[in-house]
């Protein structure tokens, strides 16, 4: 969606390049912070039941597109990680962390592969979330079929824990599509001003 606004403003690649590499960081910035608050409000519990870091990265992949969502889906939780190492908490923990890269890496790339679409008419941004959101819980769960002898986590734990984020999933499918629709409809207006 991003890549259309630029283009339709004539940016160059290295304007481009720019916008879109601070919007990255932002995102990711976000996707280190929202948990640590959410953590701070309702305890460990309420990550899991919320799943705030995947708000930012939904985000990222409708907005930026599959290639720029990868990266940000791949650098949020190795950068919280290596942040709240260094306090001794780290977050997603060590055994987690690798799957999550998966997830995430899979659910801004699916979500990116709408951003075009997304430009054209903001409602594909619902297909968009709601596609990427099974797709990376999907490949979460099939990496622990695969892993689950050489990791500490087991398909029933995980189907646990799916279920236990449900609600913060449909809110986000929810919530993603109408801040996405939101950006593009303030992005379009000061196209049209």
């Amino acid at each position: 969606m991003i890549e259309n606004v630029l283009t339709r403003r004539n940016c160059s690649v290295k304007t481009k390049i720019t916008v879109k590499s601070s919007i990255s960081v932002g995102i990711v910035a976000l996707a280190v912070v929202l948990p640590q608050l959410l953590h701070l409000a309702l305890g460990a519990s309420g990550g899991i039941a919320w799943l705030p870091m995947y708000l930012p990265v939904l985000l990222g992949g409708c907005l930026l597109g599959s290639i720029w969502g990868l990266g940000i889906g791949i650098a949020s939780p190795v950068v919280s990680f290596l942040i709240t190492l260094a306090f001794g908490n780290p977050m997603p923990a060590a055994a987690r962390l690798p799957f999550m890269i998966v997830e995430l890496a899979v659910f801004a790339t699916v979500s990116g592969a709408f951003s075009k679409k997304i430009a054209e008419n903001g409602w594909m941004a619902f297909p968009a979330v709601l596609l990427a959101q099974v797709s990376g819980r999907t490949a979460f769960m099939l990496l622990v079929l695969i892993f689950q002898s050489v990791t500490p986590f087991t398909p029933a734990m995980i189907f646990a824990q799916i279920q236990t984020g449900l609600l913060g999933m449909v809110v986000q499918a929810v919530l993603v599509p109408f801040i996405v629709m939101g950006l593009r409809l303030v992005l379009n207006k000061q196209d049209s001003d």
